[in-house]
């Protein structure tokens, strides 16, 4: 092979390696789930957050103790659509056309998780529970390669997460979550699950104290449930501010006997 031919090769080798890098990077960066590698600050708070699972379309690596009030922003009676660090998209006017497809899309969702009513399955699909370890109402089962199909199509039968709720003999299936980017519009949204029947929530304004001040941070101003929301009041107590940290999420409890109980912000408990 000739000095020419061997250079040509070895720059079309090098070519696929650089394409094949810059892909990964594009497809990580728009993955629900996707984080860079853990900071080397210990989270404050508790020890189970460093060690669980973390909640798709989380992208920061040092916040992981926003990840306990996540769950409590998530309880039932704890969720307020005023909250200072809660958005949510506004509710449209319903369509017979938005009441179908909200129809469509639980039959399509039942026969899909059908199988996960036994939580075990799910957990052999690689479904990984979120805070195992932290009393909750009902435990999401998140599986990372579902939320990163997510950020680009939608499969009704293939939720991010799975929603459970926990028994004396293990876990009994309520309920599944989309995800979307937290770039992604309200009409884009809207096109997955309809507005008129589905409330989408993003968590927002997260004020974060100083990297170095995490085990001593006051956690009445920082954090998810802080008092601290813009970024002037942020910045003046020298924290880092986070428009939002995780993505687009919505629930569906597909075993409702209405759509107003089965695209419900919380499972309907009697």
């Amino acid at each position: 092979m000739s000095a020419r031919s061997t250079l040509l090769h070895l720059a079309g080798k090098a070519g696929l390696v650089l394409g094949a890098i810059f892909v990964m990077t594009v497809l990580l960066a728009a993955m629900p789930g996707h984080r860079t590698p853990a900071s080397q600050n210990p989270a404050p708070q508790e020890s189970t957050a460093s060690q669980s699972q973390q909640m798709p379309g989380m992208d920061m690596s040092d916040e992981h103790a926003t990840e306990k009030d996540a769950v409590h922003e998530m309880t039932p009676g704890h969720q307020d659509t005023h909250n200072l660090h809660m958005t949510m998209t506004a509710m449209r006017p319903e369509t017979p056309e938005d009441a179908a497809r909200a129809k469509e899309i639980v039959a399509e969702l039942r026969a899909g998780i059908e199988k996960y009513k036994d939580y075990r399955v799910a957990l052999h699909d690689g479904f990984k529970i979120f805070l195992p370890n932290v009393p909750q109402p009902e435990y999401h089962f998140t599986s990372y390669r579902n939320g990163f199909l997510e950020a680009f199509t939608f499969d009704p039968g293939r939720p991010t997460s799975l929603l459970y709720k926990k028994t004396e003999t293990g876990y009994e299936l309520v309920g599944a979550m989309y995800t979307m980017p937290k770039r992604a519009t309200e009409d884009q949204l809207n096109a997955r699950v309809p507005l008129s029947v589905a409330m989408w929530h993003l968590h927002t304004n997260l004020c974060m104290p100083p990297r170095d001040q995490l085990r001593m941070a006051d956690w009445s101003k920082f954090g998810l449930r802080g008092s601290l929301a813009t970024q002037d009041a942020c910045e003046a107590a020298g924290g880092r501010f986070r428009p939002s940290i995780f993505g687009w999420m919505v629930h569906v409890y597909p075993y409702e006997d209405s759509l107003d109980k089965v695209f419900a912000i919380h499972h309907h408990m009697d």
